[in-house]
């Protein structure tokens, strides 16, 4: 059917796509889509490159896709498909529409965890919902990282124009009550600067607010352990790895981390900086999607792919030098083991593309310099023993 006799519609015109694409049928969905069928007239990248500024003048996310119509033949009735190539350009939301239900509901759950796992920092029974008030400076320290680290994140993803999400906290009830948060990123990155942008705000905000909850926790009281605690068989002890980062923050304000007093631990407030900085860590990790990947792949483009395949590697190289030769319980090597892993499927699904892939400027590379060298302060290659367990 010719283009022209189709429903109106907000998208660019087939003449407009016609240098990198020969429209035959435009097509308006229920939902807002527009299917663009016909043949390329170039390689699918500079496609993209080509095609995409179009679409997003006009307000429209597109990907290269093939269609699978379905039609009833007249005669026996039977679903007859026919695959057909097409431009599908979906409309650019960058917006929250209505209440994010899953995100509040997800973000009150993570609030209880925490709050939850502050108790248990400072030794308080819970025999009522209020009990858990108890806990309330350890939650706010770790939800006030991670807050920061992914709305980071969000800012930057608004202010390129990429659709992104709000904040998924994810809740867990153990000594730390939570395994992080993340946004999700719907639509293309345009460029290297973008990339960049979005993956290093996240890891740099956050570590700002990881030290300024350091710094405040390094000036609270430290707190006592209850006897019922010390001398009782079937507690466990645990005892933090701290990073380079936080030792030099403790030297510097002439705060304490450790004390001679068996009965005497660090406000619980510092661990929640020491989770901040140990997310930083992970995050800068140089593999797939994780802020390191984006950083990373910015910066040297596809030779990312080589940093990416050592990754696992050397974490699997860890865990192994850890469980033969350190003087360890088995928690730090299965946490490196368990890494190795996770970067190994990040490495095999791969890094985030822009659709421009031009080089960045030197304030950024060197930014990301920076962002890297930070995160390796964040490390610590025994971050936590369980002793007693």
């Amino acid at each position: 059917m010719d283009p022209s006799s189709r429903p109106e519609h907000a998208g660019p015109s087939p003449e407009a796509l016609a240098p990198a694409f020969r429209t035959t049928e435009v097509d308006v969905e229920d939902d807002g889509r527009l299917v663009y069928y016909g043949q390329p007239r170039t390689g699918l990248k500079r496609l993209e490159r080509e095609v995409w500024p179009i679409f997003r003048e006009h307000g429209y996310e597109v990907r290269f896709d093939t269609v699978t119509d379905s039609d009833p033949d007249p005669i026996t009735g039977v679903e007859i498909g026919e695959t057909r190539r097409a431009l599908v350009a979906e409309p650019v939301r960058t917006g929250v529409d209505g209440i994010p239900w899953t995100n509040v509901v997800m973000f009150v759950a993570t609030v209880l965890t925490t709050l939850y796992a502050g108790t248990i920092w400072y030794y308080q029974p819970v025999e009522g919902p209020l009990d858990l008030l108890a806990g309330w400076p350890f939650a706010v320290a770790v939800l006030g990282v991670l807050a920061v680290h992914e709305l980071g994140h969000y800012a930057l993803s608004r202010y390129h124009g990429v659709d992104a999400s709000l904040p998924y906290f994810i809740p867990v009830p153990s000594f730390i009550g939570t395994f992080g948060a993340l946004i999700s990123m719907r639509g293309r990155i345009p460029n290297r600067k973008a990339l960049f942008d979005i993956g290093v705000s996240g890891p740099l905000a956050g570590l700002v607010a990881a030290v300024l909850v350091a710094v405040v926790g390094l000036h609270l009281d430290p707190v006592q352990v209850p006897e019922r605690v010390i001398g009782s068989e079937a507690a466990i002890e645990i005892d933090l790895g701290y990073p380079p980062l936080l030792e030099f923050l403790a030297w510097a304000t002439g705060g304490q981390l450790t004390y001679d007093d068996p009965g005497l631990v660090a406000n619980p407030v510092i661990f929640g900086a020491w989770v901040g900085l140990f997310v930083t860590f992970l995050n800068l990790i140089p593999v797939g999607q994780l802020d390191g990947g984006h950083i990373v792949r910015s910066m040297i483009g596809e030779r990312a792919e080589t940093v990416a395949a050592l990754v696992p590697g050397a974490l699997f190289g860890l865990a192994a030098y850890l469980a033969v030769f350190a003087d360890v319980s088995y928690n730090a090597p299965v946490l490196w083991g368990f890494w190795g892993l996770i970067t190994l499927f990040l490495a095999y699904v791969g890094f985030a593309t822009p659709v421009f892939d031009e080089p960045l400027d030197r304030w950024r590379m060197a930014v990301g310099v920076v962002a890297l060298v930070l995160g390796i302060l964040c490390f610590t290659p025994v971050p936590i023993e369980l002793v007693g367990a």
